[in-house]
């Protein structure tokens, strides 16, 4: 049973560390169809090009700039998603306010701020395994690997128990590997 919110401004669970700045709005838990936050995308941060093999996922920019794909490229094992191109010639998109990526299971997708400035997005998960839970434990991680590169091998795992096959790596902002 869906029960009624109403949340303020600002208002919601945050989740940080690691460059990492999410307000988590609703939950599957909670009784929403989707894990619903506010995203501020610090300045070169890439969450790396991966799969999910359920769960439908929307992201929608609300101030800033953001690089985006969502397609299966001609070759994967290109190790710099922004590279990638379709079998129809399409290559990511770089938008501001108002761009939109909706990705189905099984579609290769990734985001990346490559701009100066903070971008603001809104974001929703339908995995059934609670986005909310993963972005709190790969914000421990984050924060835990202060100033260098994230343990490759913990992300690898955290990603594997989240339903979650990662093609190109994570970068965090400010972390140089």
């Amino acid at each position: 049973m869906t029960t009624q919110m109403m949340l303020a401004a600002g208002e919601g669970e945050r989740i940080l560390g690691g460059g990492l700045n999410f307000t988590t709005k609703a939950t599957m838990e909670g009784g929403g169809f989707a894990a619903t936050f506010e995203c501020i995308v610090p300045p070169g941060y890439d969450v790396g090009a991966h799969i999910h093999t359920e769960g439908i996922e929307m992201f929608y920019v609300t101030s800033g700039e953001l690089a985006v794909v969502a397609f299966e490229p001609v070759d994967r094992s290109e190790q710099n998603w922004r590279k990638w191109q379709s079998d129809s010639g399409e290559h990511y998109l770089s938008g501001g306010a108002g761009a939109f990526m909706l990705v189905p299971p099984n579609v290769p997708h990734a985001f990346a701020n490559l701009t100066d400035e903070p971008t603001h997005m809104y974001f929703q998960s339908s995995m059934a395994a609670g986005h909310e839970k993963y972005f709190k434990e790969l914000a421990a991680l984050l924060e835990k690997s202060g100033d260098g590169p994230p343990d490759d091998a913990a992300i690898q795992d955290l990603r594997r128990r989240y339903d979650i096959d990662q093609l190109t790596p994570l970068k965090p902002s400010g972390v140089h590997s």
